[in-house]
């Protein structure tokens, strides 16, 4: 790895090569200073951890892990959010283990795909507290996957101590730990990051959120997931600077405690995925916002699902009374196999907001519009910034493998020093989606790249523009159709349907891809629906603006939809419940009267139904 430069600190130096490393420093160095406060309550700090009391704890906790000859093992990370959960995650980097950070699901349907994580990462031991172990310890089936491994409650009285610890002997290259992929796409994936790859991207992160000594965190991503666990709490260490965190589940209750808590902390660095910024902006309709305060925030980041400029429009005329600067937005783009950040743009200036011809990218093509394009003909994207130092994008037609035009819709691939070291025990997969080379060899380009697996273009000035998924493309007709842009003109088409709760699918029938259109109805309209004004609204306004007609709409109870723990829409599973009738559905409609049975009565099978609730706490925004 070329060296690490200076942060502005003047420590951050190839002394440092993995994460012990790091926090060992910020120990000696900073022993007293506080790393990390968690609000347990969502509004009043509980509990804090020093950067001294971090590192006691976690070579206490490694100690015991060494006991038990767990190097080069994977170890399951079981707990609720909280600074216990910290500690455990550094407890597993000073024995030498590979976390598998996790969470524990509402109830035991859920189990399966924890119990698949379990299988695939061939873990040893779970980490959890004694509150969650001798609840699942009563119902569990003898002869699961979890029982049959070693739990270990971190928050009883362990039998080493932090002077029993021995130094592992790690490097650079040395697995860090395994970040299974949310599954919007598909069956979740064990990405392999090495502790090369999370300095180098703290580092990118650092650079382009222009952090400091004085910067302030404040987060409320769930610390399993990538954004909220290396943007959340490995950012912070890194940069030397505090960080409030707060349980997701209190922010999804009363998402304004988000900006209050930023208020209340001055937090200078926080955001999360398009619908958190959405969700405040809706919130804010009928709650009093008298003495907020968000002049100290300085990087709001917006990733893991499609920017949308809408939002970004509404949150600064909702909350620029209160001291929002909309220059503070900071659009961004990255995944869990490029360890997280891929592209930012500039701290210092606005968000890039390009208007682009909407019939011209269904074809492939970005063509800015003209003053005789109609408002349902534009497409307003916004950039997902630039390729950082040390990552190399491009994007490529995925058919042949060649490198794309500027301008024309393609593959994003992505190569450097972040790139992850693939899937955990998935040695196909692997190389499939991480050693993907162009067709062409007469290139200066660094390869193997990394395939995403999402469709985007670079313009002129380099900025990346991300469109959709590639699996998610709708060809209908021989017509491309980006399921989130149908999604978005869907919720807009009637006040009775929830923003960010949708999903466009398409079927075979008959030989031909069909548009199915699954949406969430807002709670408050539950009872009072009207079905029928609710479908002639969807159908007028997909029609018009795409220039199809679905084929069947189906309105589905308000927290059903399947999503990920970044948010993001589950449209494979949606897909799929669609099929099997597995939708909670408050009522459908079909273009084809004879074929609405095949929609009714879909309640049935409930505990197929992938709700987010208990699955992924932050999916829920009900």
């Amino acid at each position: 790895m070329s060296s690490l430069e200076s942060v502005g600190l003047g420590f951050v130096d190839d002394s440092m090569t993995t994460l012990v490393d790091l926090l060992q420093h910020r120990s000696q160095h900073y022993c007293d200073k506080i790393a990390y406060e968690f609000l347990a309550g969502g509004e009043v700090v509980t509990d804090t951890l020093t950067y001294q009391q971090l590192d006691l704890q976690a070579k206490k906790l490694a100690a015991s892990l060494q006991d038990r000859g767990l190097f080069g093992e994977r170890v399951l990370l079981f707990y609720l959010p909280g600074l216990d959960y910290i500690t455990a995650f550094f407890g597993c980097l000073y024995a030498g283990a590979i976390a598998v950070p996790a969470y524990p699901p509402q109830g035991l349907q859920k189990l399966s795909r924890l119990q698949a994580i379990v299988v695939n990462a061939a873990a040893k031991l779970v980490l959890t507290t004694e509150a969650i172990r001798s609840k699942f310890d009563k119902r569990l089936e003898e002869g699961s996957t979890l029982s049959n491994i070693e739990w270990l409650a971190t928050d009883l009285e362990l039998s080493s101590e932090s002077s029993d610890w021995q130094q592992p002997d790690i490097s650079s290259d040395t697995l860090a730990f395994l970040q299974y992929t949310s599954g919007s796409t598909g069956t979740p994936k064990g990405v392999m990051v090495s502790h090369r790859n999370l300095l180098h991207n703290l580092e990118l992160i650092h650079r382009c959120f222009g952090h400091s000594s004085e910067s302030r965190g404040v987060i409320w991503l769930p610390p399993y997931h990538d954004m909220g666990l290396i943007g959340g709490i490995l950012q912070p260490l890194y940069g030397a600077f505090p960080v409030t965190l707060m349980p997701p589940v209190y922010f999804l209750q009363q998402p304004l405690r988000w900006l209050k808590a930023i208020s209340r902390y001055q937090g200078t660095t926080s955001g999360g995925p398009n619908f958190a910024y959405q969700l405040c902006v809706e919130k804010a309709k009928h709650q009093d916002l008298e003495g907020l305060d968000l002049s100290s925030w300085e990087v709001a980041f917006n990733g893991a699902e499609p920017i949308r400029a809408e939002t970004l429009k509404q949150f600064t005329e909702t909350f620029s009374p209160y001291g929002f600067d909309p220059q503070s937005f900071y659009p961004c783009y990255g995944m869990a196999e490029s360890t997280l950040i891929i592209t930012g743009g500039q701290k210092s200036s606005p968000p890039i907001i390009r208007h682009w011809r909407k019939s011209a990218l269904e074809q492939g093509t970005a063509q800015p519009i003209d003053t005789s394009c109609t408002a349902s003909e534009i497409s307003s994207l916004v950039s997902s910034g630039h390729s950082q130092l040390g990552h190399e994008v491009i994007i490529v037609d995925p058919e042949i493998s060649q490198r794309c035009d500027r301008g024309t819709v393609g593959e994003i691939w992505v190569s450097g020093t972040s790139i992850a070291q693939g899937y955990w025990n998935r040695p196909q997969t692997t190389e499939q989606i991480f050693g993907a080379c162009l067709a062409d060899k007469m290139t200066e380009l660094t390869e193997p790249f990394m395939r995403t697996g999402d469709l985007g273009f670079l313009d002129g000035d380099n900025e990346l523009f991300v469109v959709g998924r590639l699996k998610d493309l709708l060809i209908i007709r021989g017509q491309n159709h980006y399921p989130h842009d149908i999604e978005l003109t869907v919720e807009e088409s009637h006040i009775a349907l929830k923003t960010g709760h949708g999903a466009a699918v398409s079927v075979e029938v008959k030989g031909t891809e069909r548009l199915i259109i699954i949406q969430e109805v807002k709670r408050t309209y539950l009872q009072r629906l009207n079905v029928v004004e609710v479908v002639d609204s969807v159908r007028r306004a997909v029609t018009q603006q795409h220039q199809i007609s679905p084929y069947a709409i189906v309105l589905i109870k308000t927290g059903s939809l399947p999503k990920t723990s970044s948010g993001k829409v589950k449209r494979y599973a949606c897909r799929d419940a669609f099929l099997n009738n597995r939708l909670i559905v408050v009522d459908d409609w079909a273009e084809i009267p004879t074929e609405r049975a095949k929609f009714k009565g879909l309640q049935s099978d409930l505990d197929a139904i992938l709700k987010t609730i208990s699955e992924e706490p932050l999916s829920v925004t009900g």
